[in-house]
C-alpha cells in the first residue's frame, strides 16, 4: 500500500460507516477495537491482510483511530500473527463478513492454470502480482502470502520457458540447428568470432551481425545487405514466433545479446537453439527496417544533392544582367526607328555585344534544361556509386501494397529485378512498362526519351531513379509495405483485429458516442459558442491585447505580449538557506538518497536467467553505474573513483541490468513519490499538465539515428521531454532531429506510465499539427501550443450559410468544417485512435499514414476534424489572457529543465560517444533518472525549510513566491564528487628528470 495519502482519499477509502463502527466496538477492550477496524478497513481496500503491521500506513492508521476517538498509539499493543487468537478470530469475522474464503488446493490449480495463460503476455512479476491479486478479489479469495505467490509466479514462468524451449528447438530443421552451431564453434576458435558463409569468401562475425548501422552509405547499406543474407542463410522459420508477445521477444533478445559466446555454448541444445533464433529473428527483422530507413535516406540524399549542385552551377554561371528590360527596350526602340540600319553600328554603341549574349543565355534557361541537368546529376552519380548496392536491396526486400492504386510501383520493382543483369539502355519496345503511378508528371518528359523515327524509349536508369523515388515516398506514409519488417510491417497489423467484434467497448473506453451526429453536434456547438466568445469580446472591447489588423495585404491577427510579473521576494534566500543547510551536496548523494527514500533500483532485475550477487551489491553498483550514465563521465571515470567495484563490475550490472524498460520503471517510480510528497499548500493541487519540448545532445554520427540540425548547425540527437508544471520529468524519449515532434508528443503523453493523469499539453509551434488536434480531442487531453505564427492563423466556420456570422472575425474567417468527411470516416478515425490508445502502433508510424502525400481519405477527414478542434482553441487562446499565460508559463518550465541537462550530463563535452542507439536511450533515460532524483531531494529540502522554525519562510512567502516556487536549482549541488590531494604519494618515475 503506498504511503501518502491526502485527505479526499483518506475519506473516500478509509472512513468508517456507522456499521462499521458498530462491528469495532463489538470488541471488549480499545487495542482489540482498534486493531480491528484498521484489520477491516485495509481488507476492504485491497481484498488481502497486511503481513506485517509496518504495512499499515500512518496516515491511515491516524485518520482511522480519530474516528474511533482512540490513540493510533494503542495498534502497537495489538496482539499480530496467526498464532494469537485475537487476530485470528477477527481475520476469520472480516472474510465472513466480505463473503470471503481462504485459499484450498482446487485454487490453487485454478491461479496456476490463469498465470499459465498470462505468462504468455508479460513476465513482469510485479505487473503479474498485482493481475493476481485483482483476480482473488473477483474469486472472493483471500491471497496467499506474497512469497507463497512469488513462487507461483516463478514457477509459471519457468513452465512457459520449458515448453518455449522444448517447442522452439523442435520446429527447427536440423539445418538450422547445425548452422547456429557452427555459428558458436568458428567464433570460440576465432579470435574474431569468425563464421563463414557458405559459397562466400565473406567472413562475418557474430559482433558484426549484432552492430548497429553506420551513417546512411554505400558502405553501410552493402553491410545491412550481407547481415540480412547471412541470418536468412540460417534458415529460421518465419513463423516461429510470430504469435509472441514483443516484450516476451525483446525479453529472450536482449538476454542472447548479452550472454559471452562461451555462455551461450554451453547451455543446453534447447536452450541455446532458442535464444539464438529469437535474437536473429529480431534481428532480421531490425535489419529490414535498417535497409528500408536507407533506402529513403540514399534516394533522398542523391536526389537533393543533385538539386543543390544543379542551382550552385546555375548561379554561378548565369550572370543576371542588370536593367535588362530597359536594354531590350533601348533595342527594340532602335530596329523600329532605323529599320534599315547596320546593327554594328545601329545597335551595338546602345548595347555592347557582350550584354546582348548575357541576355540571350539568361532567357534561353529553360524550365527543361534545369529538369534535364538536375535528372543528369542524378543519372550520374547512382549509376557511378548507388545502382548496385540498391539492385542488392531490392533483390533482398519483398514490397506489397494494400492498395490497387500503387500496384504499379510493386510491378516496377519486379522490372528492375528481372532487367538487374541486362546490359541494355533502355527497356525492350514490346516490355509493359508502368508509367501512371510511377513516375511523376515533371520527370516524364525525361525519362520518356524519343528517337529520331519518333518511337519513344525508357531510359533504364533514369526510369530506375523514378521507381526508387515514388518507392520511398509510398515507405514513408506506408501505402507500401515490407515482408518481415517491423516498424515497416503491414499496415493493418497496427489495428486492433477485432475492432469489429467488440466497437462498442472499444468506443466506450474512448468515451465517445457511436453516434456520429451526436459527436459531431458537440463538436460544432462548442465551436459556435467559442466563436459568438470571441467575436463578443471584440465588439465590447473587452479584448485589447487582440487585434485583426492588415499586414503586407494581408489580415493579421495581432497579440500584445504578455506583460512581465512581478519578481519573487523571497525566493533567493530560501535557495540560499537551501545552501546554507545542505552546502556542496555530491549528487551521487543525492541519487543514492532518493533510492533510500523510494527504492527505485527494485526496478532493475536482471535479464540472465537467475541472480547470483546479493542485492546490496547490485544496489551499490546500480547507482555507480547510472552516475556514470547519466553524468556522462562513463563507467570507467566512475569505477576509477572507487574503492569497492572495478570497471568489470560496472560494466557487467550495465550489460545484465540497465536496459531502457527498466529505466523507464525507476523513472516512474522517482516521479510518482514526487508527486506523492508533494505538500498541497506549498505547491498547489496536483497537476494535471504538462509541457513539452526537444533538447539536442552532440552525438557521433556513425548511426541512423545522429542527423545534422539546420537550427543549432551540428550533429546531434533531440530529446523529447514532457515535464509537469513543477519540474517533475515524466517521461524522455530519443529522437532524431528532423523527426516528427508532434508523434512524440502523442507517445510521451500515452505511455507515461505515471499517476499523473494529464488533461492537457503545453507545446510550441513544431510539436503541433491539425492531425494532432484531432487525436488528441479523441484521446481526451487538450493539444495547447504557443504558436510562434499566430498572426496567420486562420479560424473555420461552423457550418454552411453562415458568412455573415461573427462579424468582427471576418478578416480571418476561412471555409466551413466539412463535417460530411467525418461522418464518412467516423468508425476508421476511431479504430486509428484505439491503435494508438493500446499501444499498437506507435505514435509516429500512425502519423505516418495520415500525410499531404498520401491524401488517405482519414487523413483528411482527421484534418477537419482537427480544424474544428483547433478553431475552438484559437478562440480561448485569443480570448483569455490566463491561457496564454498558463502556456508560456509552463513551456518556461521546461526550457528550465532543458538548461538542467548541461549542468547534470556535463562529461564528455555534452557529446553522447556511441554509435549504439541502444547505448544513447540508456544515456538519456539515465539523464532524466539523475535530474528526477534532483527534483525529488529539493522538494524534500524545500519543504523543510519552509516549515522549519514554526513555518518561518511559509508565512513570509507572498503568492509571487509560490507561483515562482520551483525545485529545479543546483546551487548546492556538487556534480563531479570530491578531489582529493595527496602531497606526500609520488608518481614513479624510474628516469632521472634533467
Amino acid at each position: 500500500m503506498k504511503r501518502n495519502w491526502n485527505e479526499e482519499e483518506l475519506m473516500e477509502f478509509f472512513t468508517l460507516l456507522p456499521n462499521d463502527v458498530d462491528l469495532a466496538m463489538k470488541n471488549k477492550t480499545d487495542v482489540n477495537r482498534l486493531g480491528f477496524a484498521v484489520l477491516f478497513k485495509y481488507f476492504q481496500y485491497k481484498a488481502a491482510f497486511p503481513n506485517q503491521k509496518q504495512d499499515i500506513p500512518s496516515v491511515v492508521l491516524t485518520y482511522i483511530a480519530k474516528q474511533l476517538h482512540l490513540s493510533p498509539d494503542l495498534f502497537h499493543q495489538y496482539s499480530w500473527g496467526g498464532k494469537e487468537k485475537t487476530y485470528t478470530r477477527h481475520r476469520q469475522q472480516i472474510r465472513s463478513i466480505f463473503g470471503f474464503r481462504t485459499l484450498t488446493k482446487q485454487d490453487n490449480e485454478r491461479l496456476k492454470q490463469w498465470l499459465n495463460e498470462q505468462v504468455h503476455f508479460t513476465h513482469d512479476t510485479d505487473y503479474l502480482e498485482m493481475k493476481s491479486y485483482i483476480q482473488f478479489r473477483n474469486w472472493k479469495i483471500e491471497p496467499p502470502s506474497v512469497g507463497s505467490l512469488t513462487r507461483m509466479i516463478a514457477s509459471a514462468i519457468d513452465t512457459y520457458e520449458n515448453n518455449l524451449y522444448q517447442i522452439t528447438s523442435q520446429q527447427l530443421s536440423p539445418t538450422t540447428c547445425s548452422r547456429l552451431d557452427a555459428l558458436l564453434e568458428a567464433s570460440i576458435h576465432s579470435e574474431d568470432d569468425a563464421h563463414i558463409m557458405e559459397g562466400s569468401d565473406e567472413i562475418l562475425t557474430l559482433r558484426h551481425l549484432l552492430a548497429s548501422p553506420g551513417k546512411p552509405s554505400v558502405t553501410t547499406m552493402n553491410e545491412e545487405v550481407k547481415k540480412l543474407v547471412a541470418i536468412r542463410h540460417l534458415q529460421i522459420p518465419d513463423h516461429v514466433f510470430k504469435q509472441m508477445a514483443p516484450k516476451l521477444l525483446q525479453k529472450y533478445r536482449l538476454r542472447a545479446a548479452t550472454e559471452t559466446i562461451t555462455k551461450l555454448h554451453a547451455h543446453p541444445t534447447r536452450i541455446r537453439y532458442t535464444l539464438l533464433s529469437v535474437l536473429f529473428w529480431c534481428r532480421k527483422m531490425e535489419i529490414i527496417d535498417h535497409l528500408a530507413e536507407l533506402l529513403d535516406e540514399i534516394t533522398h540524399k542523391f536526389g537533393n544533392r543533385a538539386e543543390t549542385a544543379t542551382k550552385t552551377e546555375i548561379i554561378k554561371e548565369l550572370q543576371k544582367v542588370d536593367g535588362k528590360n530597359k536594354h531590350i527596350i533601348d533595342l527594340l526602340e532602335a530596329v523600329v526607328h532605323q529599320p534599315e540600319g547596320i546593327i554594328q553600328d545601329t545597335l551595338y554603341p546602345i548595347v555592347t555585344p557582350d550584354i546582348i549574349r548575357n541576355i540571350i543565355k539568361e532567357m534561353k534557361k529553360s524550365k527543361r534544361e534545369y529538369k534535364e541537368r538536375i535528372y543528369t546529376k542524378m543519372h550520374t552519380s547512382y549509376q557511378g556509386h548507388y545502382r548496385r548496392v540498391f539492385f542488392a536491396i531490392l533483390e533482398n526486400l519483398e514490397f506489397r501494397s494494400n492498395n490497387v492504386t500503387h500496384q504499379p510501383i510493386i510491378e516496377a520493382v519486379q522490372l528492375i529485378r528481372d532487367y538487374a543483369n541486362s546490359g541494355q539502355r533502355y527497356f525492350s519496345i514490346d516490355e509493359n512498362i508502368p508509367v501512371q503511378g510511377v513516375i511523376r508528371s515533371k520527370w516524364q518528359d525525361v525519362i520518356i526519351e524519343t528517337d529520331s523515327k519518333g518511337i519513344q524509349r525508357v531510359n533504364r536508369i533514369n526510369y530506375e531513379i523514378a521507381v526508387l523515388q515514388s518507392l520511398r515516398t509510398r515507405l514513408r506514409c506506408k501505402e507500401i509495405w515490407i515482408v518481415g519488417a517491423d516498424r515497416y510491417r503491414n499496415p493493418e497489423e497496427d489495428l486492433a483485429q477485432d475492432f469489429d467484434d467488440y466497437k462498442e467497448e472499444y468506443f466506450q473506453a474512448l468515451n465517445v458516442p457511436l453516434d456520429v451526429e451526436q459527436f459531431i453536434s458537440n463538436i460544432m456547438q462548442t465551436m459556435k459558442d467559442r466563436l459568438n466568445l470571441l467575436n463578443q469580446g471584440f465588439e465590447d472591447k473587452n479584448n485589447e491585447k487582440v487585434k485583426i489588423i492588415t499586414k503586407s495585404n494581408k489580415d493579421w491577427i495581432q497579440v500584445t505580449p504578455l506583460e512581465k510579473q512581478l519578481e519573487p521576494p523571497h525566493l533567493p534566500q530560501i535557495k540560499k538557506a537551501v545552501h546554507n543547510y545542505w552546502p556542496d551536496t555530491n549528487l551521487l548523494d543525492v541519487l543514492k538518497e532518493t533510492d533510500f527514500h523510494t527504492n527505485f533500483t527494485k526496478h532493475f532485475k536482471s535479464i540472465a536467467g537467475r541472480e547470483i550477487l546479493d542485492r546490496e551489491t547490485i544496489q551499490r553498483r546500480l547507482l555507480l553505474s547510472i552516475f556514470g550514465l547519466g553524468t556522462n563521465t562513463g563507467l570507467k571515470a566512475v569505477s576509477a573513483g572507487s574503492n569497492q567495484e572495478s570497471y568489470h563490475d560496472l560494466r557487467y550490472i550495465r550489460q545484465k541490468f540497465i536496459h531502457k524498460d527498466n529505466l523507464r520503471k525507476a523513472n516512474a517510480e522517482i516521479t510518482n513519490k514526487i508527486l506523492h510528497q508533494r505538500r498541497k499548500e506549498v505547491w498547489g493541487e496536483a497537476t494535471t499538465a504538462c509541457a513539452s519540448d526537444s533538447k539536442q545532445l552532440g552525438a557521433w554520427n556513425q548511426n541512423l539515428l545522429t542527423e545534422w540540425h539546420p537550427r543549432y548547425r551540428k550533429n546531434g540527437v533531440m530529446i523529447y521531454w514532457h515535464v509537469d508544471r513543477k519540474s517533475a520529468c515524466i517521461y524522455s524519449q530519443l529522437k532524431s532531429c528532423l523527426s516528427s515532434e508532434v508523434a512524440s508528443m502523442m507517445e510521451g503523453v500515452l505511455r507515461h506510465c505515471t499517476d499523473m493523469e494529464i488533461d492537457r499539453n503545453y507545446v510550441d509551434t513544431h510539436g503541433q499539427s491539425v492531425v494532432a488536434f484531432a487525436f488528441c480531442h479523441i484521446l481526451d487531453f487538450k493539444l495547447m501550443p504557443r504558436f510562434k505564427n499566430i498572426g496567420s492563423q486562420k479560424l473555420y466556420r461552423p457550418d454552411t450559410g453562415m458568412n455573415e456570422e461573427y462579424p468582427h472575425l471576418q478578416p480571418v474567417l476561412s471555409k466551413p468544417i466539412n463535417w460530411d468527411l467525418i461522418r464518412q470516416q467516423y468508425e476508421q478515425i476511431i479504430k486509428y485512435t484505439t491503435a494508438l490508445r493500446l499501444g499498437t502502433a506507435s505514435a509516429e508510424s500512425m502519423l505516418k499514414r495520415f500525410t499531404r502525400e498520401a491524401q488517405h481519405p482519414t487523413y483528411r477527414a482527421l484534418c477537419e476534424l482537427g480544424k474544428a478542434i483547433k478553431t475552438i482553441f484559437l478562440c480561448e487562446y485569443l480570448h483569455f489572457e490566463e491561457i496564454r499565460r498558463e502556456i508560456h508559463e509552463g513551456l518556461n518550465t521546461v526550457e528550465s529543465w532543458n538548461a538542467g541537462n548541461g549542468f547534470i550530463f556535463y562529461g564528455k563535452n555534452n557529446e553522447m560517444r556511441s554509435n549504439s542507439v541502444e547505448d544513447q536511450e540508456v544515456s538519456a533515460l539515465s539523464l532524466q533518472l539523475l535530474q528526477n532524483c534532483l527534483i525529488y531531494m529539493n522538494t524534500l529540502m524545500i519543504q523543510e525549510i519552509l516549515y522549519d522554525n514554526n513555518k518561518y519562510w511559509f508565512k513570509k512567502m507572498p503568492v509571487e513566491d509560490f507561483r515562482g516556487l520551483t525545485p529545479l536549482f543546483y546551487t548546492h549541488i556538487n556534480p563531479y564528487g570530491t578531489f582529493k590531494l595527496n602531497m606526500d604519494k609520488r608518481i614513479p618515475i624510474k628516469l632521472k628528470v634533467a
